[in-house]
């Protein structure tokens, strides 16, 4: 019977192999547990399926058509949604928000007014006020919560997170546009 050693460097390869596989199985399983409708900076995407080398992946959620030109905000209605847009019509960040219970028509508004802190219509403090039209305003609560429609309040407030109420704070300064579309 012949003895014969296993290099040492075949079993840093079996090592480093399985390692890499065991890395990918909970990559994989950790990515399955993500949560669809999170908020996202335009740009991020799920890899789909079956990736193309020639196709030019779309972003998840494009700047809706009609809704203006140049350094912009846009609010659509049906999307519950909010793009930070710059002044080459690029997308700079979308996310969701969550509107109270008077909606402003769709049409082109200015930033009127900002109120870094203070009482929205519904009684909770928030921060990051941004007015546009007679009754509406971007803003985030403090402690998170949405616009309750089940109050009986009218209230024209479009809740965001507290980081996006941020970047919308720095991005819509006093006259910047707010575009708001079905």
């Amino acid at each position: 019977m012949s003895s014969r050693k296993v290099p040492p460097g075949a079993w840093i390869t079996v090592l480093l192999a399985g390692a890499l596989a065991a890395v990918t199985v909970l990559a994989m399983q950790a990515r399955s547990g993500m949560p669809e409708d999170t908020p996202q900076t335009v740009g991020s995407s799920k890899p789909s399926a079956q990736p193309s080398r020639t196709a030019t992946p779309k972003p998840q959620n494009p700047v809706p058509a009609e809704s203006g030109t140049g350094r912009r905000v846009v609010y659509s209605l049906q999307q519950k949604r909010v793009w930070l847009v710059a002044e080459n019509d690029s997308p700079l960040k979308t996310f969701p928000v969550w509107p109270g219970t008077v909606h402003p028509d769709p049409g082109s508004y200015k930033v009127s007014f900002r109120r870094e802190q203070g009482t929205g219509s519904d009684g909770v403090p928030i921060e990051h006020a941004v007015y546009f039209g007679t009754n509406s305003a971007f803003s985030n609560a403090v402690d998170g919560s949405s616009p309750d429609p089940k109050s009986g309040l009218k209230t024209g407030a479009i809740r965001e997170s507290a980081a996006d109420g941020l970047a919308l704070w720095k991005f819509a300064t006093l006259n910047t546009p707010v575009n708001v579309v079905e």
